[in-house]
């Protein structure tokens, strides 16, 4: 078995518990934002000093950073914080299973923006998987209350604007990490994925930093007297992005995301043990389409 699959195995199962500790967070009345922030400023200390410890033990030297490196990665960090927030914010509209599925939209996205980025090709049966999964987030979509029953209002809607949204920007934040991965040179898997991680992490707790000190005062303070579960966001967080970094840098995103949809059968399993959801047969049928076009997905790469 390659390194990259059982890699992405335990990125889908940690990220998979990282959003259920951000749901349980939301509970606590913090805002989406803050949210967000605890992902990033519990794990980006420990994912440096790590990296730190890492360097020295192997003797290497920190590798020069080149300057392509800093539109990959800085595009990637800004576009998972913005799908992050979509994401914590669809679970307040949605149950958290079919939120994970709309998030999940991300494969059939990654291959489109790996078509438009790297010039990879769609085979006619990845149109097809991106048809399939289309027809599933229209079918997890609901109309708002009170509207009438018009085909469009199920596309044209905050839930499903939100899950499309943050599949695109995650497709976009897989296409930069991986990018900027390859681009520091390196063969040692280890620190080109983590010295990626490291910057992109302490990127993105300096920009939440600064976007909570101005617009939502009191918010970082909220976020650290709820350290324990928050803490637990940030570890999780670390372990899976450190993962997800690696298997990048070892596999083309692509095919990443496509094993990654694992996610959805861990989180399955949180909405029914964890957080005690029912699922409609309706929503039922949705995930089904969702899952069969993540299938042809799968044997088409």
């Amino acid at each position: 078995m390659e390194l990259w699959i059982p890699v992405t195995i335990a990125a889908a199962f940690s990220q998979n518990l990282r959003f259920m500790l951000q749901k349980h967070l939301k509970g606590l009345k913090l805002s989406t934002a803050g949210a967000t922030f605890a992902r990033f400023v519990y794990s980006a200390p420990l994912v440096a000093v790590l990296m730190i410890l890492y360097i020295r033990a192997t003797g290497q030297a920190v590798p020069e950073i080149p300057s392509v490196f800093w539109g990959y990665a800085l595009t990637g960090g800004l576009a998972q914080i913005l799908a992050t927030m979509c994401v914590v914010a669809l679970f307040s509209r949605r149950n958290f299973a079919v939120g994970i599925t709309f998030k999940k939209t991300e494969v059939v996205q990654t291959a489109i923006v790996g078509l438009i980025v790297l010039g990879e090709a769609v085979s006619p049966w990845g149109v097809l998987a991106i048809v399939v999964g289309f027809l599933g987030v229209v079918l997890l979509s609901d109309p708002p209350a009170g509207a009438s029953g018009q085909w469009y209002r199920r596309i044209i809607n905050p839930a499903a604007g939100l899950g499309l949204l943050s599949g695109v920007l995650f497709a976009i934040s897989a296409i930069g990490y991986r990018g900027a991965s390859l681009s520091l040179g390196l063969t040692d898997v280890v620190m080109s994925a983590g010295v990626t991680l490291a910057i992109v992490t302490a990127f993105q707790t300096l920009t939440m930093s600064v976007w909570l000190a101005l617009r939502e005062r009191g918010e970082m303070l909220r976020v650290f007297q709820n350290w324990r579960v928050a803490g637990l966001v940030g570890i999780t967080s670390m372990i899976g992005s450190f993962c997800w970094f690696t298997a990048f840098t070892l596999q083309n995103a692509a095919y990443v995301k496509a094993l990654g949809q694992i996610e959805l059968l861990f989180s399955f399993a949180a909405g029914v043990f964890v957080f005690k959801e029912k699922t409609s047969p309706r929503e039922f049928m949705a995930m089904g389409l969702i899952v069969l076009s993540i299938l042809i997905l799968i044997l088409v790469i």
